[in-house]
C-alpha cells in the first residue's frame, strides 16, 4: 500500500525502527513476537477493522501498554471518540503531513513515558526526570507533582501554542475529566514559583489559543 510505504520511509528517515503489516492476523503476529513502544492502526483494514484491533491489543496483558495512533479518513467527532475510547492514544485524520505524523508519534511518547532521563533546560530552568526535580540557575524550585508534570510537559514542547484541552490531556490524561479552568490554576500556581526566578514570564498567555513556553522575549 503507497500510504503505508511512505510511512514507513518518514519514519525510518526520521530515526525509527519499522515493522510493517497489512492487515489484523499480521499485526498480531508481529506484535507478540517484536513488542514496539507504539503501533500505527488505519481504521480500514482488509480482514477486521482498526477499532477491534486497538481493542484487542488493549484487552491483551502483553501488549495492554503498547501507546497506538489511530490513522483514519473518518472526521467526524463521533468517530473520534470511538477511536479513543477503544483505547487509541491519539487520532490523526487524513489527509496528514509526515512532520504532523511525527510530531503527534514523538508527543505519544513523551506521554507514555518513553522519553529520555536527560535533563531539559529551556532558559535559567532545567529539569531532570531523573531526580524529578527543577532548577533554576542551579537553585532547586519547591514545586508541588501537578506543576511538575506541567513544567516538564511545557519544556518538551517550547514555542509551541497549546489549548487547554490539549494541555489537559497531556498531563493529566484523556480519561479524566475535569474543568478547563484547572489548567488556569495549576499555570498560575507554577507562575507563582517561577517569579521568584524571574522566569514567571516564560508561560505566556495567548489570547483565545491556549498558553505558550518560550524563554525567548523574558
Amino acid at each position: 500500500m503507497p500510504v503505508r510505504q511512505m510511512i514507513a520511509f518518514n519514519l525510518n528517515r526520521a530515526g525509527f525502527s519499522v515493522d510493517e503489516a497489512g492487515d489484523v492476523a499480521t499485526a498480531r503476529n508481529k506484535i507478540a513476537d517484536n513488542r514496539p513502544d507504539l503501533v500505527l492502526i488505519d481504521w480500514m483494514l482488509p480482514d477486521s477493522s482498526g477499532l477491534e484491533l486497538t481493542r484487542a491489543l488493549k484487552r491483551d496483558e502483553s501488549s495492554k501498554d503498547v501507546a497506538i495512533i489511530m490513522l483514519t479518513a473518518r472526521a467526524e467527532e463521533q468517530s473520534k471518540i470511538l477511536g479513543l475510547d477503544s483505547g487509541a492514544d491519539d487520532y490523526v485524520t487524513k489527509p496528514f503531513s509526515a512532520r504532523e505524523l511525527l510530531a503527534r508519534i514523538n508527543a505519544v511518547l513523551r506521554r507514555a513515558g518513553l522519553e529520555s532521563d536527560e535533563p531539559i533546560t529551556v532558559g535559567k530552568l532545567q529539569v531532570r526526570p531523573d531526580e524529578h526535580r527543577v532548577y533554576a540557575s542551579d537553585t532547586e524550585l519547591s514545586v508541588g507533582p501537578t506543576e511538575y508534570k506541567l513544567l516538564k510537559f511545557f519544556m518538551l514542547n517550547p514555542e509551541r501554542v497549546y489549548s487547554r484541552e490539549q494541555i489537559l490531556d497531556a498531563v493529566w490524561g484523556r480519561n479524566v475529566y475535569l474543568e478547563e479552568r484547572t489548567v488556569d490554576v495549576h499555570v498560575q500556581r507554577l507562575r507563582k514559583v517561577l517569579s521568584d526566578y524571574a522566569a514567571d514570564g516564560y508561560v505566556q498567555t495567548v489570547r483565545g489559543a491556549g498558553y505558550r513556553f518560550s524563554a525567548g522575549k523574558n
